[in-house]
């Protein structure tokens, strides 16, 4: 098994690898329903980043800005497919 450190220096050195900061186009057609789950899942996770625990994960690793970036993301999503005001719905139960 891999220490934290360990496990860090490996997402570490992937993240910064050549072309990892470019910025790419993705021309995807999905459903709404992949939409709103996707953009629960980046939430979800960006929410749980520390359990506490002796694993290390990615996010755990990424700077805020690159976090912040991808919470933009999923608002980006949202936006597009029109599920902005049901997401907000949503989140108030």
């Amino acid at each position: 098994m891999l220490s934290k450190n360990d496990v860090t220096r490996i997402y570490e050195t992937v993240l910064s690898m050549p072309g990892m900061n470019e910025q790419v186009k993705v021309n995807i057609r999905t459903s709404r329903t992949n939409i709103l789950l996707l953009s629960k899942a980046i939430e979800k996770g960006l929410q749980e980043r520390d359990d506490g625990g002796n694993t290390v994960g990615l996010l755990d690793i990424v700077l805020k800005e690159k976090l912040k970036e991808l919470e933009d993301l999923a608002s980006d999503l949202l936006n597009k497919a029109g599920l902005t005001t049901m997401n907000e719905k949503l989140k108030s139960f």
